[in-house]
């Protein structure tokens, strides 16, 4: 609700650049937190296990979505988006090289997505000995830190450099938590293994964070101003496609491989984000080169 409400209104330019990261941080967090708040709602229904149970979470979500289309309609109308310059290509975000590998290296790291909703579930079940419910506490540790953590981890990530180092240290860190899950695959006790997962699963959320806010800023800053909304849905992309292609992705090279893969991921992830440093400064130098956005011809 308050995340479509934002995204209007920082395509708008109704939020100042370097205030951008920040907003999307509180609304991450806001996110996480309806998240916490429906599986809790769901569980009390499960436990209950009663007709009357499941249809007031029906009804309750029901009247949540009711609740957003009237905020929806309360916000403020948007300036209409100005027509193409002439010989200006439809869609010129794909001709944008540079701008098209940062959003790539951004898929690559996105690849984390799908890994505490379907590849650590797995790993816990059939590679090690601890016990199937740390799959939910794993969830809920995830959902909290990001709720508690999100705003504060984004808050010194306010330009390109920043956003550099941020998604650098995710992918270390991330390298790091895959390590420690393979790990958690070796001979030893459920008790050995759990506490292995449980570092690995912080050390995730971490990188998360991190990367999440890098990312936030890479994609806006790296827009020409009177195309944001053309640049930011070609950026979007990386999330349909890691949640596409990341669970075959994962089962096939986790559960496949085991240690090794978990190793393989790490390094992947790693590279892409060094790899993210050269090319946002190619991008931010093919941005300067450009200039100012050129005149526009609004449709009559």
């Amino acid at each position: 609700m308050r995340l479509a409400a934002a995204r209007q209104a920082l395509l708008a330019g109704l939020v100042p650049p370097q205030q951008r990261t920040g907003v999307l941080a509180h609304l991450q967090s806001m996110l996480n937190g309806g998240l916490a708040l429906g599986a809790a709602l769901g569980g009390l229904a499960l436990g209950a296990d009663t007709a009357r149970a499941y249809l007031a979470v029906f009804v309750l979500d029901g009247v949540g979505f009711l609740v957003c289309a009237a905020v929806l309609l309360g916000l403020p109308p948007v300036a209409p988006v100005a027509g193409r310059a002439a010989g200006e290509p439809r869609l010129a975000v794909l001709r944008d090289r540079p701008y098209a590998l940062v959003t790539l290296l951004n898929a690559v790291l996105l690849l984390r997505m799908p890994l505490l909703s379907l590849a650590v579930p797995l790993w816990i079940v059939e590679r090690t000995h601890a016990p199937g419910w740390l799959v939910s506490a794993l969830f809920v540790l995830n959902t909290v830190a990001v709720m508690l953590l999100q705003v504060r981890t984004a808050r010194p990530v306010s330009g390109l450099d920043a956003a550099r180092r941020a998604v650098r240290m995710s992918g270390l860190v991330m390298a790091a938590s895959c390590a420690v899950f393979a790990a958690s695959a070796l001979p030893g006790s459920g008790r050995a293994a759990a506490a292995l997962l449980v570092v690995a699963a912080a050390l995730q959320v971490d990188a998360e964070m991190r990367q999440s806010a890098g990312s936030w800023q890479i994609g806006f800053a790296l827009a020409p101003a009177d195309r944001i909304g053309q640049y930011q849905g070609f950026f979007g992309t990386g999330v349909p496609l890691a949640r596409t292609a990341g669970p075959l992705v994962l089962t096939w090279l986790l559960l496949g491989w085991g240690i090794p893969g978990w190793l393989l991921l790490g390094a992947v992830l790693l590279a892409a984000s060094y790899g993210m440093g050269p090319a946002v400064r190619r991008a931010a130098a093919v941005r300067r080169e450009a200039g100012p956005p050129a005149a526009v011809v609004r449709p009559g």
